[in-house]
């Protein structure tokens, strides 16, 4: 599908992962592959039995989580609480927890090269920073 000015999201935020879809099927990884890289501490973190599953779901929660704090904030965004309790309760460092929205960030940053523009750059620092204190405030 072709993106036209009809179907292109205004949201910064969601044209970032419209854009990646258009370019890959499977964003897990690429992220998993930066998280392992840029903390890796993070690869003893998950299980080697059923990983992939754990991942690909992880994954899709935080995308769906993401996208509703940049947007609506219909009530998908509260899901961001409710893995940071239980990522404190599997000992996950708060600031790596965060981490992992970064990650997400720079992926689709890498995958979008030159159509990575100032707004959509912007839009994801505002809402790293949103989610950092989102996540601050659940302690």
């Amino acid at each position: 599908m072709a993106l036209t000015p009809m179907n292109v999201s205004p949201n910064p935020v969601e044209l970032s992962f419209e854009r990646a879809a258009l370019r890959c099927a499977d964003l897990s990884p690429l992220v998993y592959q930066r998280l392992f890289t840029e903390p890796p501490e993070t690869r003893a973190m998950f299980r080697s039995q059923g990983s992939e599953l754990v991942k690909g779901s992880m994954l899709a929660l935080a995308i769906e989580a993401i996208l509703d704090f940049a947007g609506e904030r219909s009530g998908h965004f509260r899901l961001i609480a409710c893995e940071v309790v239980s990522h404190d309760a599997y000992g996950t460092p708060r600031a790596l927890f965060i981490a992992f929205f970064a990650v997400i960030r720079d992926t689709l940053r890498e995958l979008l090269g030159v159509e990575w523009s100032p707004d959509i750059a912007q839009a994801w620092d505002t809402l790293l920073v949103d989610i950092d204190i989102y996540a601050a405030a659940q302690a």
